[in-house]
């Protein structure tokens, strides 16, 4: 059997962001908390972070490994729509404070943005990049605990009724653009308002005094309680942002364990707090609108955005097995699917049977077998690549296990 036949054991990158849990991944993971803040742990073949397979002294990436041989690693199905590249990214995203507030491109202006940062000469993971690549970005999220976030825009009406009595200057400005105009355009003006403000000297100052008020309108009994606790949060999170007014643009969810929440690009989020799976489009493209140090390229954003009014997007969620005990989240994009099963010893569980699949075990200990015969075992935190020539996949074992793959 080729080495490139059966379940590829995979270590994976942690990334440190600032807003990352402190215990969450570490725990996943079998190590001690360092006092390091880990965000995110990427499971794919991005070029930025790739994982790693065999030995710990063998260099050799998943990304190297599907350039090499993408008919047996990808599958022809996948391998002719996508080339010779994963077309999802798989991560554990762990969340103590508030990411920025952002949005992900869409496919022709991640094209144009990375081709265009590539002609000025911006190096490869360089902060001055709002493009770190040419591909879009939709991404899924399944709550693994209680997770809190902004996704997509209220209606005017309700932002309006939001903002009204709150003091400031910028808030005046940004009433006065959602009055004006109450369709889309309308609010890309108030979104534009905002953004453009973080250029402005006062605009600390003027922040504060519009925090003051919403602080004066949850001690007198907000009938807004839930929104003017975010605007406070992140204020305090973030002194003198502007996102933290922009909340009250945005529509504030809670997805209890097993939830889902699909984000399309072109969408308008942030995370708040929580600990979550992530599937996306392989891209690590991100334009920011605030709520971070980094880069905030406000042209970008406002092109690539969209203002039209909507609730959240929940993916689709199928059920099966004899217990309910396996949940398939399907969005409307060809990269991605996700699976979770609740594995017993009771009943084997069947996993797509081609295509590229990762699965990681986030507790118990399970084992893969394919359908070329292939095997092995994931405790805790493993993680493997199951190759299309490796076929049929079932699990067996104890514990709970997520599943990436390409519908």
């Amino acid at each position: 059997m080729h080495a490139t036949d059966v379940p590829l054991r995979l270590r994976n990158t942690v990334q440190t962001y600032d807003w990352g849990a402190y215990d969450a991944i570490p725990r996943l993971l079998g190590a001690e908390p360092d006092g390091t803040p880990q965000a995110e742990l990427w499971l794919g073949a991005h070029p930025s972070a790739p994982s790693r397979t065999g030995p710990a002294d063998d260099g050799t990436t998943l990304h190297s490994l599907i350039r090499s041989a993408p008919d047996a690693m990808l599958g022809k199905r996948v391998a002719d729509e996508f080339g010779p590249r994963l077309p999802y990214l798989l991560k554990v995203l762990a969340a103590r404070r508030a990411l920025s507030l952002q949005v992900h491109p869409k496919p022709h202006t991640a094209r144009e943005g990375f081709n265009r940062e590539n002609r000025l000469g911006l190096p490869a993971g360089s902060p001055k990049r709002s493009f770190h690549d040419d591909q879009h970005k939709p991404e899924m999220l399944v709550a693994l605990t209680q997770f809190e976030g902004l996704a997509g825009l209220r209606g005017t009406r309700a932002a309006l009724s939001l903002l009204d009595g709150l003091g400031g200057r910028l808030v005046d400005e940004v009433v006065a653009a959602l009055r004006a105009d109450r369709s889309a355009a309308g609010m890309r003006a108030a979104f534009d308002v905002l953004i453009r403000a973080r250029q402005d000297t006062g605009c600390r100052s003027d922040i504060e005094r519009t925090v003051d008020s919403v602080r004066e309108r949850l001690a007198a009994g907000s009938p807004f309680e839930r929104a003017d606790r975010t605007v406070v949060d992140l204020a305090d999170q973030h002194p003198g942002d502007p996102g933290a007014i922009a909340s009250l643009l945005m529509n504030r969810f809670t997805l209890e364990p097993g939830e889902a929440l699909f984000t399309p690009a072109g969408e308008l989020h942030a995370y708040l707090s929580g600990v979550g799976t992530e599937i996306m489009a392989s891209s690590d493209n991100v334009l920011r609108a605030g709520l971070t140090s980094k880069l905030v390229d406000a042209g970008a954003l406002v092109e690539c955005a969209s203002f039209a009014a909507r609730p959240p997007v929940l993916p689709e969620v199928a059920t099966s097995g004899s217990r309910g005990q396996v949940q398939t989240y399907r969005a409307p994009v060809a990269e991605f699917a996700l699976t979770l099963a609740d594995v017993d010893p009771s009943e084997g569980v069947e996993l797509p049977d081609d295509g590229p699949r990762i699965v990681l075990c986030l507790d118990g200990e399970t084992t893969l077998t394919c359908g070329n015969g292939a095997a092995t075992s994931l405790a805790r935190g493993g993680s493997a690549f199951v190759p299309d020539v490796s076929g049929a996949l079932t699990l067996t074992g104890t514990g709970h296990v997520v599943c990436a793959w390409v519908p």
